[in-house]
């Protein structure tokens, strides 16, 4: 019998599986397709994500830089308020690679990571967990651990197979690909989607991205056509898949626990959950004895110290989307400049290096135009 079955190899399940295997797990991953495909997420991370890769993985996954955003209230050609570092903010990378990268760490770390094959049924008993798993070849296997992992998504069949909580909302996100090449150093950002934004990230060689994100009862396929439009654009690759907001209560049972997506453990003001999950899974991993069921609660504490303040700051951060346009225009207008902030840490901006910049109003009138 397993320690641990892993449902999903995006990046929280490898990780989650690499650490617990490299503390002597004997750990089992399941993935329902190829590794990183069919594409679904943006490549837009913090530098944080080079913390959990071999260092030799940084020049083969880096696309682009990019040192800050311009946000606009409006469609292309709006006022821009732009958002700068002097030094790189965050990073465009292969996202696909990614996501391959981190298995084959899990694998070198001892972990077995199996593509093609499908949870299909989770059944939790009193001293186990049964795990039915639909081979390539189409037969149904029947694997028993002692907890299984679900980093299976947005729509995490372990998360409704056992009645855990649904998250908060779910919204619809979008995203394709214009191939003209493009390493400019500032994404866009407009705050045109209810409730939420729409993107545009340059990637090198790779082109440019578009994507936009909003409640899953609006026409968001419509909303993408209209902003592609607007910037002249023709994509293809397009790409459709869901994006949790807003942790539930309880991300645990008896013998199952939620990493990554599966618990919403995302940004609420932008929907990228890489770094929350993979902090997320390095806390199961430092904390979860999988022969002692009692210690799923210091994962259920330890996920929420780790990045429940931030969570909390971003819910307040994506409130203000909603706000009227008048109210955003002006506090764009007041905060736009060189920044301190950490992209994946709201908390960065009470920082003592950004409340520098924040009242130095010096700084704006060097702003890029």
């Amino acid at each position: 019998m397993h320690d641990f079955v892993v449902v999903g190899a995006g990046p929280p399940g490898s990780r989650f599986a690499r650490r617990a295997a490299a503390a002597g797990r004997d750990v089992v991953v399941f993935e329902k397709g190829s590794i990183g495909t069919p594409l679904a997420c943006s490549g837009h991370v913090s530098d944080d994500v080079w913390e959990y890769v071999p260092d030799d993985a940084r020049d083969e996954l880096l696309q682009n830089r990019v040192y800050g955003a311009r946000f606009h209230v409006g469609g292309p050609g709006s006022k821009a308020y732009p958002f700068y570092k002097s030094e790189p903010v965050s990073n465009v990378i292969d996202r696909v690679g990614l996501d391959r990268t981190l298995a084959d760490c899990a694998r070198e770390a001892g972990a077995d990571v199996r593509e093609n094959h499908t949870v299909v049924g989770v059944d939790e008993r009193d001293d186990r967990v049964v795990v039915e798993v639909r081979t390539p070849a189409g037969d149904v296997e029947t694997v028993e651990a002692r907890m299984v992992a679900g980093c299976d998504g947005p729509t995490s069949r372990v998360r409704r197979s056992l009645g855990l909580p649904e998250p908060d909302e779910l919204l619809h996100g979008v995203l394709a690909f214009d191939e003209a090449p493009d390493d400019g150093d500032l994404v866009d950002v407009h705050l045109t989607a209810p409730t939420f934004f729409a993107w545009r990230i340059p990637r090198g060689d790779a082109g440019v991205e578009y994507g936009l994100a909003a409640p899953p009862s609006d026409d968001v396929s419509a909303m993408f056509d209209r902003l592609t439009d607007a910037y002249d654009v023709t994509t293809d690759h397009f790409c459709s898949g869901a994006i949790p907001v807003g942790p539930p209560e309880r991300v645990t049972t008896d013998r199952a626990f939620l990493i990554g997506d599966a618990a919403a453990q995302t940004k609420p003001f932008t929907g990228g959950g890489i770094l929350y999950g993979m902090t997320a899974a390095d806390v199961a991993a430092e904390v979860i004895d999988p022969r002692d069921p009692a210690t799923l609660a210091d994962y259920e504490s330890g996920w929420r110290d780790a990045i429940g303040t931030e969570i909390r700051l971003g819910s307040a951060i994506r409130r203000c989307y909603s706000l009227p346009e008048p109210v955003q225009r002006t506090g764009l207008w007041a905060l736009s400049g060189e920044i301190g902030v950490h992209m994946d840490r709201p908390s960065s901006f009470f920082s003592p290096a950004h409340l520098k910049k924040l009242f130095s109003r010096s700084n704006r009138e060097n702003a890029p135009r």
